[in-house]
């Protein structure tokens, strides 16, 4: 679908110069009371790119309802536009934007939804901030599952150093995700392979 189309679809102001929908004008159909209007908008809002990241995060969380479940599937939206190939500048840019929503500033719900579409797009750039929530007793668990998605030698050594680090409760998560990764671990064996009742088997990595 073309620009043009795009911009009658969403009935978004764009101007001339740039033939891109200001960020202003996709939050207010993203707020808009026409159940319509909010779905053609949030469809649409990747056309916003990268600028339009925390405005929708703050229609989040705090908001009505299908105004913040619109705002969140328009931040999706863009997200896996800036990561289809061919798109580093854009994909670059919308992670910087995704990773200054991870502060303390923000809802647990809105920060668990960035993690987990920084899983989709985010590289080595992403991997300090997230394994640093490895000590957030509310988002560890998903920024350990985060760190097990995101390809490469930075996130396998801070899952690495956060299985050193970790609380006896949370070794065996991160312990979990080294396996799946590839790397041997020697105990705390896996809950499921650990038998609950007396066997002559050896529960599997001790």
């Amino acid at each position: 679908m073309q620009t043009t189309s795009i911009r009658s679809v969403v009935g978004l102001s764009v101007p001339a110069a740039t033939a891109e929908p200001a960020v202003g004008d996709l939050v207010r159909q993203i707020q808009s009371e026409d159940p319509e209007v909010r779905a053609k908008a949030w469809q649409h809002a990747f056309i916003a790119g990268p600028g339009a990241v925390k405005p929708l995060a703050s229609l989040m969380t705090g908001t009505a309802l299908e105004v913040g479940r619109a705002a969140k599937r328009g931040l999706w939206k863009i997200v896996r536009h800036a990561g289809r190939p061919g798109a580093d500048p854009e994909r670059t840019h919308v992670v910087g934007e995704l990773l200054g929503l991870l502060g303390d500033g923000r809802s647990r719900e809105v920060r668990v939804e960035v993690l987990w579409m920084l899983s989709e797009i985010g590289g080595d750039k992403c991997v300090g901030p997230i394994a640093a929530l490895l000590s957030d007793a509310e988002l560890r668990e998903d920024a350990r599952m985060v760190l097990q998605r995101i390809a490469g030698a930075g996130s396998l050594a801070a899952l690495k150093a956060g299985l050193e680090s970790a609380p006896d409760d949370f070794k065996l998560n991160i312990a979990q995700s080294l396996r799946l990764r590839g790397v041997q671990v020697p105990g705390p064996a896996c809950q499921k392979l650990t038998p609950t009742k007396k066997t002559k088997v050896k529960p599997v990595g001790r």
